[in-house]
């Protein structure tokens, strides 16, 4: 059964960056999280030093077509599935990335880690939890 989602940004990125790092974790790229006002009350206990999962809208990407089904990542030797890739051309163009709170004002969120172009769509903002961290709560 398919059905179709329509998904409203939450906010969006700003950054002065023009060099973006092709992946969150070889990123040292600093900026803002600018979160709709009506939605500021839903950054209560975000602070400095969290870590946040971030869902963007890789907006700048060309249309998916099925020839990219299969891809050659720059740091792989072969292509390999999308699926199998952080390539921004996908089926559905959602990115996925964990940035470093460095400071929360208002409905901004300063945030270090950044690998999305100044104006990204935000879609979801979610607390980070290492698996080891996830493994530990269920052992106790």
């Amino acid at each position: 059964m398919k059905k179709e989602y329509i998904f409203k940004p939450i906010g969006y990125i700003r950054t002065s960056a023009t060099s973006i790092p092709r992946h969150w974790s070889y990123s040292d790229v600093e900026g803002e999280i600018i979160i709709d006002p009506e939605y500021k009350e839903g950054l209560k206990d975000i602070k400095s030093g969290d870590k946040i999962v971030v869902l963007f809208c890789f907006h700048k990407s060309p249309s998916f077509t099925k020839d990219k089904l299969i891809q050659k990542p720059p740091h792989k030797d072969k292509p390999t599935g999308v699926f199998n890739t952080c390539s921004p051309i996908r089926p559905n163009p959602i990115g996925l990335s964990v940035l470093e709170v460095l400071n929360v004002k208002d409905n901004i969120i300063k945030v270090k880690r950044i690998d999305m172009f100044d104006g990204t769509p935000i879609f979801d903002i979610k607390p980070y939890k290492a698996y080891s961290e996830v493994i530990e709560k269920e052992e106790n």
